[in-house]
């Protein structure tokens, strides 16, 4: 068994939807990036990477790479799941943590994402959890400025 921690955050934007967590959110804010923005995906790809000692986002889709531009999360994250394949491993859970202020409220859309993020790891939804935190008003978060996600993941051999 392996573990991984992923950690990814970005500034809000203005005008929306937010991608996060493979669905689009609604709302007047999204999360600005040289992607898509989806910061549920980009902490998750970074913990199974990691996990497999197989670098991080960055170096496999680098922000350097014009083809990155608007790139789909989830498809970064189902290439970083092909990759753990190739290394012998599969990914066996995730654990998201959401820090926001208050959009978005992560509640509503839990099982949304929960769906679309267990497709792409290639796992049954109840390997896949998503959970929300404010941060008590402190920091750029509190100042709903933008929001952070941390994850862990576990991969077993195959």
């Amino acid at each position: 068994m392996r573990v991984g921690i992923g950690y990814d955050s970005h500034r809000f934007g203005e005008g929306g939807p937010m991608r996060l967590g493979g669905i689009d959110i609604p709302g007047n804010v999204h999360c600005a990036g040289h992607s898509d923005g989806d910061a549920i995906c980009h902490a998750i790809t970074d913990a199974i990477l990691g996990a497999a000692a197989l670098g991080d986002i960055g170096q496999l889709f680098p922000d350097t790479d014009p083809a990155n531009k608007g790139k789909d999360s989830v498809a970064m994250l189902r290439a970083a799941v092909g990759k753990v394949h190739t290394a012998g491993f599969q990914v066996y859970n995730v654990d998201v943590t959401v820090v926001a202020q208050r959009h978005p409220k992560i509640g509503p859309h839990r099982e949304a994402m929960r769906s679309a993020l267990a497709a792409a790891l290639e796992v049954p939804v109840d390997r896949v959890f998503v959970k929300g935190k404010t941060n008590e008003g402190m920091g750029w978060v509190g100042r709903e400025e933008g929001l952070a996600v941390m994850c862990t993941a576990s991969l077993i051999a195959i």
